[in-house]
């Protein structure tokens, strides 16, 4: 009897500890969405350490549209692609540009914003152009499309070294200091910044590439693929896409 009871007991606490696992995991008519929370103004922590910006507001208010709550679950920007396949998030949803190799690995929306890789120097650099990028240290975002961009550009093979940071915050520092010469950064972010310490940064007035912004959903999973498109295109249709870039970029530039 006392072994059964033991056998018993074990048992039990095994069914406490799976009841357990799967309670803290992903609740029902949840997305959870992967974001770098350091990618102003897409989605970033503001000076109450919440997490804000366009891409917040625009996914909360699909999330909204498709019946489900939303889950922000800032990730490390270079895993994203294993995060999403693994299950871990819903979507890849924070300035994601799309590209062809992406493609191969996730579902896209339709673009749904505009963007561009540009160059960001200190504003008392010398540097005015592309071209005096020659024998400079430059920063960039680890496994982001400013590398693809940087790459795809001839001044590539002319620059003493790239430097990969985890996020922009860290390279645009490092900027500010002296430690790289100039950041390529999406258009985006770095006229935010800007817009925040107007006295450090310049713009070069060559970008590297044109780009669009989409949503990364897994492969295979055509379905929320469509339910997610079909909110996107009603949130631009009643004009609460519109309003929404209104609030953090002062004009409508969402795609349609």
């Amino acid at each position: 009897m006392k072994k059964i009871t033991v056998l018993g007991m074990t048992l039990l606490i095994m069914v406490m500890a799976v009841l357990g696992c799967s309670s803290s995991g992903k609740k029902d008519n949840e997305l959870v969405i992967g974001i770098d929370d350091k990618f102003a103004p897409m989605g970033f922590r503001d000076e109450k350490n919440e997490i804000v910006g366009f891409d917040i507001d625009y996914a909360r208010a699909a999330g909204e549209q498709m019946g489900y709550k939303v889950k922000f679950q800032p990730i490390d920007w270079k895993t994203k692609e294993t995060e999403l396949s693994s299950g871990r998030i819903d979507l890849i949803w924070n300035g994601y540009t799309i590209t062809d190799e992406r493609k191969e690995k996730v579902l896209f929306t339709k673009p749904y914003l505009k963007n561009s890789q540009v160059v960001v120097v200190a504003a008392n650099s010398g540097i005015t152009k592309l071209a005096d990028l020659a024998g400079k240290e430059v920063g960039l975002q680890s496994l982001s499309s400013a590398a693809d961009a940087l790459d795809g550009n001839a001044i590539k093979s002319q620059i003493k070294k790239v430097t990969e940071f985890s996020d922009n915050v860290l390279a645009l520092a490092d900027l500010k200091i002296g430690r790289v010469q100039a950041v390529v950064i999406d258009e985006i972010v770095a006229k935010y910044h800007m817009s925040k310490d107007k006295a450090a940064f310049k713009l070069l007035d060559e970008s590297l590439a044109p780009e669009e912004y989409g949503i990364g959903v897994k492969k295979g999973n055509e379905k929320l693929l469509t339910e997610l498109q079909k909110a996107l295109d009603e949130l631009n249709q009643n004009g609460k896409a519109a309003e929404i870039s209104n609030k953090w970029f002062g004009e409508n530039k969402v795609l349609k």
